[in-house]
C-alpha cells in the first residue's frame, strides 16, 4: 500500500518533521514493514507491506491511528460535521440481509463549473490513481486513500426508478467501468435500478450509469458489503480493485455515514454542489461483544508481569472502551478493528505497543512434561522413514487438482469437494487420490533423463458423497517406474514395469506389512504416449488403516567409518571368454584377505577383435581404506601384487 509522509502528516501532525528513517522504524515496530521509498515527487511516498487482517490500515488515517496509539500523540479531527438527513429522493430496497445491511446515500445537483483541487491531483498521482478532473470520481478516489472507505457515485439522470441491493439473477449481464461485459450469477451481490445491475457491490460501478463531464445529478453510495461476499466475488470475476481490497479486508462500518458526508462536502467545496436531499436505509451490524482480559494470561504471553495500568492505557489509545474488572479488564473493541476478537488478540495489542525489544529475553519454566506426538504423526513419520530406507523418495504435491483432471479420477461427487473460494480454476477441487500428481512427477523426472523414479506421498485424500459429509483420509501413494539395475557392464538393466520389478514392489508392501488382499491393488502405469525405453511401471495406492503399525522402535547398529582417505587401484586383465566372474572376484578377495579391502567390482567389460582371439578385457577396480592410519604405497603395491598373483591363477593375463 502506497502511503503518501504529507497526507500521512495531516491525520497525524506528531509524525512532522521526523526523518523518513525512524519514519520506517516505527511502522516496521508495529508490524508494517517499509518495501521501499519513493523520493521523486513533491513528498516521499512509502510502500507499506499491510496483512490481511488489517483492513483497518489499508489507509493514511488507519496508519495515522496506529503510530498515534504508540506515540501516545492525538490524532487530527476529522473535518466534517454530520448531515441533516431528510426524505429520499430515489427508493432504496436492501433485500440481501447480512450481505448489504447498511447503505448511505446523497443527491446532489452539480453547478455549471467545477474542478479537483491541484494538492488532491498530487495526492491521486502519487497514490498511482491519476485524477480524472471529475469532482465526483476524484473525491471518491480520495476519500478511499485517505480514509479507507470506499464510495460511488452514479449518474441520478441515468439511474432508472429506484436502488436495489439484492443478489444477481442468472444469466444478468452487466458492463463494468472497464468495459467488459460480465455475466453474472445468483452468487453476485449488484447494486441494480429497475431496469437491472447497475454495479457489483464492493468491486466496481457499471459503465451504463457512470459520470462523466455532462453529468448535472449525482447520486452517492458510501455502504457496508459482508467482507466474504466482496472477496468471492472479486476471486470469481478475476476483478480486484482498490475498493474490493478495502471491503474484502473488512471495512468500518461506523464510518459509512461519515464517509458519505465528507464526499458530499467536497463535491459542495470543488463543484459547487447543491445538496437536494440525504438519507440512509438499513442497520449497522452489531459490535462484536466485551472481551475478558485477565491479567494472568497477559502476563503468561508475555513472559513477565505486565503493568496493568500501560497494558489498559494501550488499548484506550487504540479506541478500545476500557473497564477495569476484577482480575483483570472488559475490553470493547472499535468498529474498524474487526481482527480483535479474542482475549489473546488484546495481549498481542498490548505487547505490539509496548514494543517486542522491550520483552526480556527469559526462557518461559516448564511446567510438565511435553505432550507426547500423536498416534498417527508418529506411524507417518515412521512409514516414511522405512520407505526412505527402502529407496524411495518422499514427495509433496498440492492437495488442489483440476476439475477437468478430476472427472477421469475416482468417480466420487465432484461438485462436494469443490471450494467455494479456490485459489483459481486450475485449483479448485479437493483431490480424491495421490496417484494421478505422483504419474505427474514420475513422468517428468523420466522425461529428464532419470533413469527409475521410486516416488511415494503420504497425505490426505478427499471424499464426498450426497447427503454426507465430506470425509479425509491419510492415504499412501507409490509409484515405481524406469529400470532397475545395470549399475555395472555385468548387471543387466531391467524393466520395472517387468516381473522382477512387480516381485520388488510386492517385497516391499509385504515388509511393511500389508495384507496380501490388499496388495493386489497395486496397477500398472505408463507414460500417456507408451513410448520411451524404461517408461512403465507399477502404482500403488492405500489407506494407512491398511498398514499395521510399526511393531517395536528400530534402533540401527552403528557402524563405525574411517577418517583417512580411500586408495583405489585398477587391474587391467585379459580373461577368457568362458571366465566366471564370481570365481575372479572370490579368488581376488581371498588373496587380499586380511587387508583393508573395500570394495571390489568390475568396472568394464571390453570385447573387440584387437584383442587375442578368446580373450576379452576386464577392468577390476579395487578400494582399500585402513581405520586407523594413511596407507602407504609399498603395501597398497604389495596387496596388489597378491590380487594379480590369483588372477594369474585362473589362467587371466596382465593387459599391455
Amino acid at each position: 500500500m502506497l502511503i503518501e509522509i504529507q497526507a500521512l502528516q495531516a491525520e497525524l501532525p506528531a509524525v512532522a518533521g521526523m526523518p523518513v528513517g525512524r519514519l520506517c522504524e516505527q511502522l516496521a515496530g508495529l508490524g508494517f514493514p517499509v518495501d521501499g521509498v519513493e523520493t521523486s515527487g513533491p513528498s516521499p511516498v512509502l510502500e507499506v507491506d499491510v496483512t490481511a487482517n488489517r483492513g483497518d490500515a489499508q489507509s493514511h488515517r488507519g496508519l495515522a491511528r496506529d503510530l498515534a496509539a504508540k506515540l501516545g500523540a492525538q490524532l487530527a479531527p476529522l473535518r466534517t460535521a454530520a448531515t441533516a438527513e431528510g426524505e429520499p429522493l430515489v427508493p432504496i430496497r436492501l433485500e440481501a440481509g447480512a450481505a448489504a445491511p447498511f447503505y448511505a446515500t446523497a443527491v446532489l445537483e452539480l453547478g455549471a463549473a467545477g474542478a479537483t483541487p491541484e494538492p488532491v491531483r498530487a495526492f491521486l498521482a502519487a497514490m498511482g490513481a491519476g485524477a480524472k478532473n471529475l469532482p465526483a470520481v476524484d473525491a471518491s478516489n480520495e476519500l478511499l486513500h485517505r480514509y479507507g472507505q470506499p464510495t460511488h457515485a452514479f449518474d441520478a439522470d441515468l439511474v432508472q426508478g429506484g436502488i436495489t441491493v439484492r443478489w444477481a439473477r442468472e444469466g444478468e449481464l452487466l458492463t463494468t467501468l472497464d468495459g467488459v461485459e460480465r455475466k453474472l450469477t445468483p452468487l453476485d451481490l449488484v447494486i441494480a435500478d429497475d431496469a437491472g445491475p447497475v454495479g457489483l457491490a464492493g468491486l466496481m460501478g457499471g459503465d451504463g450509469t457512470k459520470v462523466s463531464a455532462g453529468t448535472r445529478r449525482v447520486l452517492l453510495e458510501s455502504a457496508y458489503f459482508d467482507p466474504r461476499v466482496v472477496r468471492a466475488m472479486a476471486h470469481r470475476h478475476g476483478l480486484h480493485t482498490d475498493a474490493s481490497l478495502r471491503f474484502g479486508r473488512g471495512t468500518d462500518p461506523g464510518f459509512a455515514r461519515t464517509g458519505r458526508d465528507l464526499l458530499l462536502e467536497r463535491l459542495q467545496d470543488w463543484a459547487g454542489a447543491r445538496l437536494l436531499s440525504a438519507w440512509a436505509v438499513g442497520t449497522l451490524p452489531e459490535p462484536v461483544g466485551s472481551i475478558p482480559v485477565e491479567w494472568t494470561m497477559l502476563d503468561r504471553m508475555a513472559g513477565y508481569p505486565v503493568d496493568h495500568w500501560e497494558a489498559a492505557s494501550f488499548l484506550r489509545r487504540l479506541g478500545c472502551s476500557v473497564t477495569e474488572q476484577e482480575g483483570g479488564l472488559a475490553v470493547q473493541p472499535p468498529t474498524w478493528r474487526h481482527d480483535l476478537a479474542l482475549p489473546a488478540d488484546l495481549a498481542e495489542e498490548v505487547l505490539r505497543l509496548k514494543g517486542y525489544e522491550a520483552i526480556p529475553a527469559v526462557l518461559p519454566p516448564l511446567d510438565s512434561a511435553p505432550v507426547p506426538p500423536a498416534p498417527g504423526y508418529l506411524k507417518r513419520r515412521n512409514l516414511a522413514s522405512r520407505l526412505a530406507h527402502l529407496g524411495f523418495y518422499q514427495t509433496v504435491t498440492l492437495g488442489f487438482v483440476d476439475p477437468q483432471e478430476e472427472k477421469e479420477g475416482l468417480g466420487d461427487q465432484q461438485a462436494l469437494r469443490t471450494l467455494r473460494n479456490p485459489l483459481g480454476e486450475d485449483y479448485s477441487v479437493m483431490r480424491g487420490t495421490l496417484l494421478r500428481d505422483l504419474a505427474r512427477v514420475a513422468r517428468m523426472n523420466l522425461e529428464r533423463g532419470a533413469r527409475s523414479v521410486q516416488l511415494f506421498e503420504i497425505a490426505p485424500v478427499f471424499r464426498a458423497l450426497p447427503g454426507q459429509p465430506m470425509t479425509e483420509t491419510w492415504t499412501l501413494g507409490l509409484v515405481w517406474a524406469g529400470a532397475m539395475g545395470g549399475e555395472d557392464p555385468l548387471t543387466p538393466a531391467r524393466a520395472m514395469a517387468g516381473p522382477e520389478g512387480q516381485s520388488y514392489l510386492i517385497g516391499v508392501l509385504k515388509r511393511l506389512g500389508v495384507a496380501d488382499a490388499a496388495i493386489a491393488g497395486f496397477t500398472r502405469w505408463a507414460m500417456p504416449d507408451g513410448t520411451g525405453k524404461g517408461s512403465a511401471g507399477w502404482q500403488f495406492e492405500l489407506p494407512l488403516d491398511g498398514i499395521p503399525d510399526e511393531p517395536a522402535r528400530i534402533i540401527p547398529k552403528f557402524v563405525p567409518f574411517s577418517r583417512f582417505p580411500v586408495v583405489e587401484r585398477d587391474l587391467s586383465l585379459l580373461v577368457g571368454l568362458d571366465q566366471a566372474y564370481a570365481g575372479l572376484r572370490d579368488a581376488v578377495t581371498a588373496a587380499v584377505a586380511g587387508t583393508p579391502l573395500l570394495d571390489l567390482r568390475c568396472v568394464d567389460v571390453f570385447r573387440h577383435k584387437s584383442l587375442p582371439a578368446g580373450r576379452q578385457g576386464w577392468l577390476l577396480r579395487l578400494r582399500f581404506q585402513a581405520m586407523d592410519r594413511t596407507l602407504t604405497g609399498e603395501e597398497v603395491d604389495g596387496w596388489m601384487n597378491r590380487a594379480l598373483a590369483a588372477a594369474r591363477s585362473l589362467g587371466c593375463e596382465l593387459r599391455g
